[in-house]
C-alpha cells in the first residue's frame, strides 16, 4: 500500500472515529436531557396544583349561635349529628312515598354528585377558559342518561311501551339513536379543540367520562337493585350509613390508632366497632323488612292502574325458617335451632362489605380531594360536606349487590320472559309456541293425547 493510501485509510478512520465521538456525546446529551426531564416530573408535588377556593360554611345561623360556647370538635360533632337525623328522617319519609320517588331521589343524587365532581374541574382551569367544557359536560350527561334510563324502559316497561306506537319507535331504535347522540357530542368535542390547549382539553375529557362512569352507571345499578325489592335497596344502603354512623361514634370516643394515611381521622378503633355495629344492624333491619311485602316483593309497573306495585307470594328467601346452630354455638347460646329468614344470612355478606370493603370508596374520594387540595366536594350539607362527601361508599356499595344478586339470587324470570314474549309479532309468538309445546311433549310433561 502507498504512502498516500495509507495516508487518506488513516485520515478516513479519524473522521469516523470523531463522528462516534459525536454521536456518543449527543446520545449521553439526549440521555441527561431525558434524566433531567424525569428528575423535573419527580420534583413535581401537588404544591403545583392550582388552588381550589375553599367552600363557605353553610352553617345555619339559628346552629351556630346555639352552639357558639362549644369547642369546634363538639360543635360538629353536634352539627353533623343534628343534620344526620335530618336527612335519615327524610330519607323513611320518602320510602313511605314509595319506589316511583326513590327513584328519584337517587336521580337527583346523581345529578348533584356529578356537578359537584365537574365543578372542581372546572374551577381548578377555569382560567384557561375552555370553550364548551361545561356545556358538553351536561349534554354527555344525558345521553348517557337517555341510554340506560331506554334500557331500563324497556326491560321493565315493556308491557306499557308495546301500547304506544312513539314509544316503541323509540325502543326500538333506541341504541341507534343514543349512539348518534354520543358522536353528535364526539364532534363537538373535535371542533372546540384550541391550539395550545389540546392535552388539557383531552385531560377534561377524559374528567367527565371517569365522572360519567362513577355517577350515572352506578345510580342505574342503584336502581336495578330497587326493582327486585325495596330490601335490596334499603338493606345496603342502611349497612353504608350505619357503618359511616358508628365508625365515627367509635373514632370519636375511642380511637387512638390511626387506620389511613388518606384519612387522618380514621382510627382502627372506628374501623372495628363500625364494623361489628353494622353485621348486627343489617341481621335485625334485614329481619323486620322481611316480614312485609312491600320491602320484598319487586317493583312491577302495572301498566292498568299506571302505578308500581309491590305486591307477589314472597319467595324462599323471605320466608322463616328453621336452622340448626352449631355445636360450639350451643353451649354458648343455649339454643339447638333458630328460626330466621334466609335473607338474613345474605344480609351479613352485604354488612361485611359495607363495613370491610365500602370504605374504601371513602378513602378513594379522600385521596381525590387532597389531590386538589380540598376539604370536601362541596358545602351542600352543613358539617358533612357536599352530597358526594355523603356517597362516596354508596356506589361501590351498589355495583356490589348488583353483582350479588346477579351471581347467586336471580334465576330465571318467568315474569320477564313473558313481557318480551308479548313484544312479539303473532307469528313468532306461534312459532315459540309449538316449539315449546314440542319440548314439552318430549320430556312427557304434556300428553300425547294433547298433540295437534
Amino acid at each position: 500500500m502507498s504512502a498516500r493510501r495509507r495516508r487518506r485509510v488513516a485520515a478516513e478512520q479519524e473522521e469516523e472515529g470523531e463522528e462516534e465521538e459525536e454521536e456518543a456525546e449527543a446520545g449521553s446529551d439526549k440521555e441527561v436531557d431525558l434524566e433531567e426531564r424525569l428528575h423535573e416530573l419527580d420534583l413535581r408535588s401537588d404544591s403545583d396544583i392550582p388552588d381550589v377556593p375553599p367552600p363557605t360554611d353553610s352553617t345555619p345561623e339559628i346552629l351556630k349561635r346555639a352552639l357558639s360556647g362549644l369547642s369546634a370538635r363538639w360543635k360538629n360533632w353536634w352539627i353533623r349529628g343534628i343534620l344526620s337525623l335530618a336527612m335519615i328522617s327524610g330519607f323513611f319519609l320518602i320510602i313511605y312515598l314509595g319506589s316511583f320517588m326513590l327513584m328519584l331521589l337517587v336521580l337527583s343524587i346523581q345529578v348533584k354528585c356529578y356537578h359537584e365532581i365537574i365543578t372542581i374541574g372546572y374551577r381548578v382551569y377555569h382560567s384557561y377558559d375552555l370553550p364548551w367544557f361545561r356545556s358538553l359536560s351536561w349534554y354527555f350527561l344525558l345521553c348517557v342518561n337517555y341510554f340506560f334510563y331506554g334500557e331500563t324502559v324497556a326491560d321493565y316497561f315493556a308491557t306499557f311501551v308495546q301500547r304506544r306506537e312513539q314509544l316503541q319507535f323509540l325502543i326500538r331504535y333506541h341504541r341507534f339513536i343514543s349512539f348518534a347522540l354520543y358522536l353528535t357530542g364526539f364532534c363537538m368535542f373535535v371542533l372546540s379543540l384550541v391550539k395550545k390547549h389540546y392535552r388539557l382539553q383531552f385531560y377534561m375529557f377524559a374528567w367527565t367520562h371517569v365522572t360519567l362512569l362513577i355517577t350515572v352507571t352506578q345510580s342505574h345499578l342503584v336502581i336495578q337493585n330497587l326493582f327486585e325489592g325495596m330490601i335490596w335497596f334499603l338493606v345496603p344502603i342502611s349497612s353504608v350509613i350505619c357503618n359511616d354512623i358508628t365508625a365515627y361514634i367509635f373514632g370519636f370516643f375511642f380511637g387512638r390508632t390511626p387506620l389511613i394515611k388518606l384519612s387522618p381521622k380514621k382510627t382502627w378503633e372506628g374501623f372495628i366497632g363500625g364494623f361489628f355495629s353494622t353485621v348486627v344492624f343489617g341481621f335485625i333491619f334485614s329481619y323486620f323488612l322481611a316480614q312485609h311485602q312491600y320491602f320484598v316483593c319487586p317493583v312491577e309497573y302495572n301498566s292498568e292502574t299506571n302505578r308500581f306495585v309491590t305486591e307477589c307470594e314472597p319467595s324462599e328467601l323471605f320466608q322463616m325458617k328453621k336452622y340448626s346452630v352449631p355445636p360450639l354455638l350451643q353451649a354458648v347460646l343455649g339454643w339447638e335451632t333458630v328460626n330466621m329468614y334466609p335473607f338474613q344470612m345474605h344480609s351479613f355478606a352485604l354488612s361485611t362489605f359495607a363495613s370491610l370493603i365500602g370504605p374504601f370508596g371513602g378513602f378513594f374520594a379522600s385521596g381525590f380531594k387532597r389531590a386538589f387540595k380540598i376539604k370536601d366536594f362541596a358545602d351542600t350539607i352543613p358539617g358533612h360536606g357536599g352530597i358526594m362527601d355523603r356517597f362516596d361508599c354508596q356506589y361501590l356499595m351498589a355495583t356490589f349487590v348488583h353483582v350479588y344478586i346477579t351471581s347467586f339470587i336471580r334465576g330465571p324470570n318467568p315474569s320477564k320472559l313473558l313481557k318480551q314474549l308479548l313484544i312479539l309479532q303473532p307469528e313468532q309468538q306461534l312459532s315459540v309456541y309449538k316449539t315449546l309445546k314440542s319440548h314439552l311433549v318430549e320430556k312427557g310433561i304434556l300428553q300425547p293425547s294433547l298433540r295437534g
